[in-house]
């Protein structure tokens, strides 16, 4: 929760027009994550993309949002 916004802050920075998050590292992961990435994905809607670790996944899994499209599957290339 405290990092969350950080998180949105940070890649919505002058002159972004897109994210990707490289979540590979994050080991806790919240609701307050979650609305964050809900926000990016809506602010970039063709040019979001989230890399996570196995905890965010399973935390997005869990709260339905596996199969969005900004999602990386597997590891990235």
């Amino acid at each position: 929760m405290s990092t969350a916004d950080a998180m949105y802050q940070a890649a919505t920075g002058k002159g972004a027009r897109g994210a990707t998050l490289d979540l590979r590292a994050v080991t806790f992961f919240d609701s307050a994550a979650i609305h964050a990435l809900i926000r990016l994905a809506e602010r970039y809607p063709d040019a979001f993309e989230v890399i996570p670790s196995a905890p965010v996944r399973r935390v997005l899994d869990i709260s339905g949002l596996s199969t969005q499209p900004w999602l990386v599957q597997g590891e990235p290339g």
